[in-house]
C-alpha cells in the first residue's frame, strides 16, 4: 500500500536520524536514496561514512535529480533529501537562472512520476524559510523553491512530522 511521510525541520533537527529510526522498523531491509551532488573527494568521503554507518541492511541509491528511473516497487525509500534534490533542479550547468515556476513544474512532476509506484516513501526536508528574509536574490528565489515544494508534498502527504531539537512533533 503506497504511503508518503513528510520528515521537515531545521538543520539538525534530527530529522534524517528519526527518517532512518523510521524506515528501520517499516522494514529490515529499507533502500536510502541520496539526491545531494557529489561536489569533491570530501564529500565523497562523507557520503562513505553515512553509508557505513547506516550498515549492510540498506540499500543505496545515489540519484541526483531522476527518482522516477528507479523501481522501489514494495520497498521501504527514504529520500534524503528534497532540499538538495532541489537544488540540482535550481541551479543549472550552464549558470541560466529558469523562472521558480518551471522549475517548480519540473520538481512536481518527477515527484508525481516517482511516488506512482506502491511504495513507502519518506521524504526528509528541511524548513528553511523559518528564519528572516535572506538580502542575497538568489536565497530567496531558493527558498521560496522550496517552500512550495514542501507545501505540494505535504499535501500529498499521509502523515507528516515536524522535527524540533530532536523531537517529532506530528503534524498530519
Amino acid at each position: 500500500m503506497k504511503q508518503i511521510i513528510l520528515i521537515t525541520g531545521g538543520q539538525r533537527s534530527g530529522k534524517s536520524t528519526y527518517a532512518e529510526q523510521l524506515a528501520l522498523s517499516l522494514s529490515p531491509t529499507p533502500v536510502y536514496m541520496a539526491t545531494a551532488h557529489i561536489w569533491d573527494d570530501e564529500f565523497r568521503q562523507r557520503v562513505d561514512r553515512h553509508q557505513q554507518r547506516r550498515g549492510p541492511q540498506w540499500t543505496n541509491i545515489e540519484e541526483e535529480r531522476h527518482l522516477s528511473r528507479h523501481d522501489v516497487t514494495g520497498r521501504v525509500v527514504l529520500i534524503d533529501c528534497l532540499t538538495l534534490w532541489s537544488t540540482n533542479f535550481f541551479f543549472r550547468p550552464d549558470g541560466e537562472e529558469p523562472p521558480i515556476d518551471d522549475v517548480l513544474q519540473e520538481l512536481k512532476e518527477e515527484f508525481d512520476r516517482f511516488t506512482q509506484q506502491d511504495a513507502t516513501f519518506i521524504f526528509v526536508t528541511n524548513e528553511i524559510g523559518l528564519g528572516g528574509v535572506s538580502a542575497n536574490r538568489v536565497q530567496r528565489r531558493f527558498t521560496d523553491l522550496l517552500g512550495w515544494l514542501n507545501q505540494y508534498v505535504a499535501e500529498k502527504a499521509d502523515d507528516v512530522y515536524l522535527m524540533v531539537s530532536g523531537i517529532k512533533v506530528k503534524i498530519k
